[in-house]
């Protein structure tokens, strides 16, 4: 393990430390309170950006070989913004649909009636949500990426060069039909099973997660196509 490898994993442990402390989890809980938005934006840029340096390690030896890390790490915050609104939105809409008797809902405080209403929310999410969400988050690496992460690229890049660029056969066979049945329903119905303040920085976790299994799956396929 190289010194690099050291930081990330401090980095790291220190950003979970912060909200496994008593102390600070108070300070976490007080500011997110008061400002969703903005600690969405701080909780899901440095997390996720962590997650495109560890991949960038996986698949070219270097935190920093990818391109435009900069405009990705203020991409990922504004995504994080939405999903502050979004997952208010879904979470509150399926509380009032089950209120209301339009979702299936078990009238108690057990477990089962919570999980019940987590995988709601998590169903309705990824199915009406999720897809957008990632389609928009490819059109964005796009524009980052064809610009060469330079702004005076970036803004000269037309939508339909990076529409043409997509896999859509590997996003909807693959990213749309495997991921979000096979990883992000699960996951998702764990989120909503947690407290309010931590589903944004659960769901920042996950996405590091989600990118190192990707990653690792890809490079371990072309070890073996290169073997053969």
């Amino acid at each position: 393990m190289k010194l690099k490898d050291i930081i990330w994993v401090l980095i790291f442990c220190l950003i979970t430390l912060l909200v496994a402390i008593p102390l600070t989890r108070t300070y976490f809980d007080g500011l997110t309170t008061s400002y969703p938005y903005l600690m969405g934006f701080i909780k899901t840029s440095i997390l996720a950006t962590m997650g495109e340096l560890l991949i960038n390690r996986i698949k070219r030896g270097s935190y920093f070989s990818g391109t435009g890390l900069l405009y990705k790490f203020i991409v990922w915050g504004f995504l994080g913004m939405l999903f502050v609104l979004i997952f208010k939105m879904f979470s509150s809409g399926v509380y009032a649909a089950q209120a209301a008797n339009l979702l299936p809902s078990i009238q108690n405080e057990t477990f089962v009636a919570r999980l019940l209403t987590a995988f709601m929310i998590s169903l309705l999410m990824n199915l009406v949500f999720a897809p957008s969400f990632m389609i928009l988050h490819r059109i964005t690496d796009g524009y980052i990426e064809l610009g060469e992460g330079k702004w005076s690229g970036i803004r000269n890049v037309k939508l339909n060069q990076i529409i043409d660029r997509i896999d859509w056969n590997y996003f909807f066979s693959f990213v749309i039909l495997k991921t979000i049945p096979f990883f992000w329903l699960p996951m998702h119905t764990i989120t909503f099973l947690i407290p309010e303040n931590y589903r944004v920085l659960m769901a920042a976790y996950l996405s590091i997660a989600l990118g190192m299994i990707l990653t690792l799956s890809n490079t371990s396929k072309k070890s073996k196509k290169n073997g053969d």
